[in-house]
């Protein structure tokens, strides 16, 4: 009698299993695809390469920092692009205005909505790093914090190996 039991026990782990793995690679297929896409659309936002470049994105207790930095410390050409393009978002980003994060990752991407009604309680900040530059992000608002947090997250998942968390 046990055994009248077994085989369909067994028939439904191994879909269940197959299930799994299908949602898996389905999720990691788009994930991929996603990124390629990113990738490859990033120059119609940035004027950097992303394959000489790196995205950094530290979250902090008050907001987070953004980094974006020259793979080869002596490409002078890309550095100057990435202090130029990361000076005027800083700029932007300070108005409330994150079109160019939408225009790349979608209008729904997570946290920009609020980050973008948010904006004038936060400072935004940006200064030259030897080999690129950085915005910081801060504010003592909590939703905003997390705000910022859920969009640095959206971000590196994005960029994919164009970028890295802290």
């Amino acid at each position: 009698m046990k055994n009248k039991f077994l085989l369909p026990l067994i028939i439904a782990s191994l879909l269940a299993i197959g299930g799994i793995g299908a949602f898996m690679f389905y999720h990691y297929s788009s994930l991929a695809q996603r990124q390629a896409i990113i990738h490859n659309k990033g120059e119609s936002v940035m004027p950097f390469d992303l394959s000489q470049t790196t995205h950094i994105f530290k979250k902090t207790d008050t907001g987070g920092i953004q980094q974006v930095i020259a793979k080869d410390p002596k490409n002078t050409q890309q550095i100057s692009l990435i202090r130029m393009h990361l000076q005027m978002e800083a700029g932007l980003f300070q108005k409330g205005d994150f079109r160019d994060p939408m225009t790349l990752h979608g209008n729904s991407m997570p946290g920009v909505q609020e980050l973008s009604q948010g904006a004038k309680n936060i400072a935004i900040s940006y200064v030259d790093l030897p080999n690129g530059g950085q915005i910081t992000y801060n504010t003592n608002d909590t939703n905003l914090i997390n705000s910022i947090h859920t969009w640095f997250d959206a971000q590196l998942s994005d960029h994919g190996s164009d970028a890295m968390g802290m």
